[in-house]
């Protein structure tokens, strides 16, 4: 029997790889490189794959699924985004694309608050002040920031890492304000305010994103959006990097327009060291770790390795992204 090839473009917790080395009959090649293939040497990869297991760092495009071939029968990416991928035209071509949904909401809406209080407390400044040996003395006003606890926060999208982060909020008896496309059902269950953008923007202390970067959330907040806001406000973002206007964001935190911004991501990703983002003292930049805790991580490995076995043997995704690929 004729062996299906499988290529996947990292090595991902190996929880996910046994799962896919267990199953009979594949021919598998992991990339083995810390960095992602480049398109042109993912180009010369894909001739003649049956799957395709990738990361938010590849490019899923028309090109590179013609190079791929017609016998190419799944796209699975571990990732909930799916920014990278070409939905339309992996569905003109019937081939099903995999995501990991749910599975990074409550590392994500830890990390949301590891910001707000990473960056209410001013810990990275504090830190770097005792590692340069500038810890001379208690000082009354050193490193001083806003209490978290009594603030009032809010959330711009309450689906289910807003749900999350406002159940983590609970216990700072904040009042807690949200702005959705519409009232969500949850929101009582969690204290949390309907209000009109432009309410919470003026009176929120810490605004914090949890919106999927789409055509209507590009650059939603932007420099009008940046000065109805508080200028002693924290801006967080742990949802995409595209949902801010970034150039705007900078001239905030410079001009004094807000306070401080909690950012896990950026645009471009990987931001470059040089970028003037990062020479802000009120900025706070992670590298999109957001999903970064273990137990999550293989659960997307895993996740996406399912969906992967599921696409080669003809059977429905357990988490397709394009479910309309089974009816067109």
């Amino acid at each position: 029997m004729n062996q299906k090839r499988v290529f996947i473009t990292r090595r991902v917790p190996q929880k996910g790889l046994d799962l896919i080395l267990g199953e009979p009959n594949l021919a598998v090649e992991v990339w083995p490189e810390a960095m992602p293939p480049d398109h042109e040497t993912l180009l010369k990869k894909v001739p003649g794959l049956d799957g395709l297991y990738c990361l938010l760092t590849e490019k899923i495009d028309d090109e590179l699924l013609d190079a791929a071939g017609p016998q190419l029968k799944v796209v699975s990416q571990m990732a909930v985004g799916v920014d990278n991928i070409d939905l339309a035209a992996c569905t003109r071509r019937g081939i099903p694309v995999g995501h990991t949904p749910g599975v990074l909401t409550e590392a994500t809406a830890d990390l949301t608050l590891a910001l707000l209080l990473g960056t209410a407390r001013r810990l990275v400044p504090a830190a770097e002040a005792v590692k340069a040996g500038r810890w001379q003395t208690w000082e009354p006003l050193g490193y001083t920031g806003p209490d978290v606890y009594g603030s009032t926060v809010g959330l711009i999208g309450l689906g289910r890492i807003g749900l999350a982060v406002a159940r983590r909020l609970a216990g700072f008896e904040v009042r807690l304000l949200y702005h959705n496309r519409r009232p969500s059902p949850e929101a009582a269950a969690v204290g949390a305010l309907y209000v009109d953008l432009d309410t919470l923007l003026a009176e929120s202390d810490f605004v914090s994103l949890h919106t999927p970067l789409t055509p209507e959330t590009h650059h939603l907040i932007n420099a009008a959006r940046l000065r109805q806001m508080k200028p002693t406000a924290t801006l967080i973002n742990t949802a995409r990097g595209g949902v801010v206007d970034q150039e705007a964001l900078i001239e905030a935190l410079r001009q004094g327009v807000i306070a401080y911004a909690g950012l896990d991501v950026t645009t471009p990703e990987p931001i470059p060291a040089d970028h003037p983002l990062l020479s802000l003292p009120n900025a706070l930049v992670l590298p999109h770790i957001g999903s970064a805790s273990l137990p999550a991580r293989e659960k997307m490995a895993t996740m996406a390795a399912e969906n992967l076995l599921a696409g080669l043997r003809g059977e429905r995704l357990p988490h397709c992204v394009n479910p309309e690929v089974y009816t067109t």
